[in-house]
């Protein structure tokens, strides 16, 4: 009695080649992480013999090609652990855009000590200074030769005309940006950021902009007020912590411009 034998098994479609030749072809795969694979199918097809199904060795082939393909070990998967957030700005304070003449305010020269503040940072006669949150310009007119710098447009036309009209020639206003003051290279002597710290939205990358336009011996002074970031005030810490990193060191600290000590006035110096 014949054996009847499933369509697959009459199919004449393909002509099979030799066990040989498709064990030496999947066996060229070895290289690979399923080598293993390999081993075991062409075990299979000698073990079948000639007189083997044309079908079991096609579905053998078919199995060799898949299994040939490069696998991605478990360890360089596409699916990885969850990526660290890149670290966020500490939080500032809006820059203040309202009446600029509040700094003007009567009696401000002897709670800062604004002259000792100027003795101390070296202000002398002839020496170029950059009044850095320059607002009103109340620090500009009393520096004389001064870089009036501010990244609000209304400020810097408020110094220009006042500078004007009290005929401070000495006097240049500069439209700054957030990261860089935009000053000359290698011209200035002493910089002052009076209340204006907590404002900077990128405070190390101004400072370090600001390096290059120090002369040897230059001094950098921040007076600002304890506080979170955004309630226009910022830990001294804070500031002497990114002035380092921006390459500054901390030359001296006081605490004298405010009678309540909330006040501070750090002094800084670029590394050598």
């Amino acid at each position: 009695m014949p054996v009847d034998r499933t369509p697959c098994e009459k199919s004449r479609l393909c002509q099979p080649r030799s066990q040989k030749d498709v064990a030496a072809q999947f066996c060229d795969a070895s290289e690979s992480p399923d080598a293993h694979h390999a081993s075991l199918l062409k075990s299979i097809l000698e073990t079948q013999g000639p007189g083997g199904s044309v079908i079991f060795k096609r579905c053998v082939l078919l199995l060799a090609v898949l299994t040939s393909y490069p696998t991605v070990p478990f360890a360089q998967s596409s699916v990885q652990g969850p990526v660290a957030a890149p670290a966020e700005h500490r939080k500032t304070s809006e820059p203040y855009t309202g009446d600029l003449s509040i700094f003007d305010s009567a009696g401000r020269d002897k709670r800062l000590q604004i002259d000792r503040v100027m003795d101390i940072l070296g202000i002398t006669p002839g020496k170029k200074v950059v009044d850095i949150g320059a607002g009103s310009g109340w620090f500009t007119v009393r520096a004389a030769i001064v870089y009036a710098v501010d990244i609000n447009p209304e400020s810097i036309r408020y110094v220009s005309e006042r500078a004007q009209k009290e005929q401070l020639s000495n006097v240049k206003a500069i439209l700054g940006k957030e990261d860089d003051p935009l000053l000359p290279a290698a011209a200035i002597d002493s910089v002052l950021l009076l209340k204006t710290y907590h404002e900077v939205a990128q405070p190390v990358a101004l400072l370090r902009n600001l390096r290059a336009s120090l002369r040897r011996g230059a001094k950098v002074g921040i007076i600002d007020r304890n506080g979170n970031g955004e309630d226009h005030g910022v830990g001294k810490d804070v500031v002497i912590h990114e002035a380092a990193e921006a390459g500054y060191r901390l030359l001296s600290q006081y605490d004298f411009v405010k009678g309540d000590k909330m006040d501070y006035f750090l002094v800084l110096v670029p590394n050598e």
